[in-house]
């Protein structure tokens, strides 16, 4: 007879740790089972490590503004790619480090192994088995790698080892321009290497909006070697680097970055033991509101659920998990307004409803252009575009893409505008400071008011006036 719990939690990812935060307010009856590396993928591989070389690409990027601005010496300024690489990797270690912090005192209740699910309320993991009144499954995420390609051994490259490299090959070619491969194309292109980008789509970084992607791909396109949109990569060995074919283009790189996103870690995971249908990705079912999967004690959180791989949902995904493992009736739980953001310069966001889910007929659009928007101009970094989505019968803000430098707070303030359900009348009334790329936002809102019956009326709203006695 194995150990028995209240609690079982698989996976000590983002989604696995919130679930386990939650679990121990209300309960030690737990046990957390993880395979492979602790401490988050964010911390780890992802976001973290990512945003510390944009930081370095960004700022040796501006060495090519400076003369303009009457600073000399620009040009002599050289990047050492691969301390840049040892300084990422300093600051991922210390981000590491305090996460593995959150399980350091579980002693017994913290098992290193590949579970495997054994029924609704069963596991196996280091043969020994494992009962538990309910399961969290959050076993994250791994990137997704044709396996033709893996022939190719160490002249590929994914996005969790990217960071580990001592150093990186004059020539690269980057297969994917989502978030993380338009992400990493651009600031390793600003950091002197030659980088071809490549997508089998039309549109990157996620971006539904064909005024925006166009845009996003002409910032790409001014700062890496080539972009090639709208045909899938063909990948093949040739003399010391790897020949990229797609469509017509062709290119010779000395190594590739794969970034075709990630797959969930549901392998040999056991969840036909459960008793319900998988779908054509091995999910089974389950409500995003309660992370239950159909009626049972069991919940699946963070990427293992395939919902959204960014880490404020994971974290959001693991405490709805967390708090409904340690009820007797699980609570459906409204999750905040979308907000995805690619951090290449501009920012690209994508907030509430994307373009590419309107109702057309139905919706207010406005947009306006960042050309020579007075408060970009001044840091020479006046472009992008910003569109933002109405309900047109009644003015409701309901989403926006842009492509806008610093972008990040905007998406922001738009955010809690349609979560707040905000028309785009009162976000007119709200105070708009000058000079700021804020005032971009304001007439972007004021386009789409436009189209909005009785909105367009003047920005401040009148006086109440006060009762007159006499008139009583």
């Amino acid at each position: 007879m194995g150990r028995r719990f209240r609690v079982a939690i698989i996976g000590a990812g983002t989604a696995g740790l919130s679930a386990l935060a939650v679990v121990r307010r209300a309960t030690e009856d737990f046990v957390l089972i993880n395979d492979g590396p602790y401490g988050t993928t964010c911390a780890r591989v992802g976001c973290m490590p990512s945003k510390a070389l944009i930081e370095v690409a960004k700022r040796f990027h501006h060495r090519a503004s400076f003369a303009g601005m009457g600073i000399g010496g620009g040009e002599r300024l050289a990047a050492d790619v691969p301390a840049v690489l040892r300084r990422v990797r300093r600051i991922r270690d210390e981000l590491v480090a305090g996460v593995l912090k959150l399980t350091d005192d579980l002693g017994a209740r913290n098992i290193a192994g590949r579970a495997r699910l054994a029924g609704p309320r069963a596991l196996e993991v280091n043969g020994e088995r494992i009962e538990a009144e309910r399961i969290i499954v959050a076993t994250g995420s791994r990137p997704i790698v044709p396996k033709p390609w893996l022939a190719l051994g160490d002249r590929l490259i994914t996005t969790d080892a990217l960071f580990e490299q001592p150093g990186l090959p004059r020539r690269l070619a980057v297969i994917g321009l989502g978030a993380v491969g338009a992400e990493m194309a651009q600031a390793l292109a600003r950091l002197g290497l030659e980088v071809s980008g490549i997508d089998a789509l039309e549109r990157v970084a996620g971006l539904t909006d064909p005024a925006v992607n166009d845009a996003a791909v002409a910032a790409l396109r001014a700062d890496l070697a080539a972009v090639y949109l709208g045909a899938p990569a063909e990948l093949a060995a040739e003399g010391a680097g790897v020949r990229v074919r797609a469509g017509a283009a062709s290119v010779l790189a000395d190594k590739v970055l794969v970034a075709l996103g990630r797959r969930p870690n549901l392998d040999g995971l056991g969840l036909e033991t459960l008793g319900v249908e998988l779908d054509e990705r091995g999910l089974p079912p389950f409500d995003p509101r309660s992370m239950q999967i159909a009626d049972l004690p069991v919940f699946i959180a963070g990427d293992a659920d395939a919902l959204s791989p960014i880490l404020h949902e994971a974290a959001d995904d693991g405490w709805i998990a967390g708090s409904n493992a340690v009820r007797d009736d699980p609570e459906c739980y409204q999750r905040r307004t979308r907000l995805g953001i690619v951090f290449t310069d501009p920012n690209v966001a994508i907030v509430g409803q994307p373009f590419g889910e309107l109702a057309r007929g139905e919706t207010a659009i406005g947009e306006v252009s960042l050309k020579r928007q007075g408060r970009l101009r001044m840091s020479d970094d006046d472009r992008g575009v910003i569109r933002v989505y109405a309900e047109r019968a009644t003015g409701r803000l309901v989403g926006a893409e842009l492509c806008a430098p610093d972008g990040e707070h905007l998406a922001h303030l738009l955010a809690l505008a349609v979560q707040q359900r905000l028309t785009l009348t009162e976000l007119l009334r709200l105070p708009f400071y000058h000079p700021t790329v804020e005032e971009a936002l304001r007439a972007a809102i004021r386009g789409a008011a436009k189209q909005t019956p009785g909105s367009g009326g003047p920005d401040l709203a009148a006086c109440e006036h006060p009762p007159a006695a006499a008139l009583d």
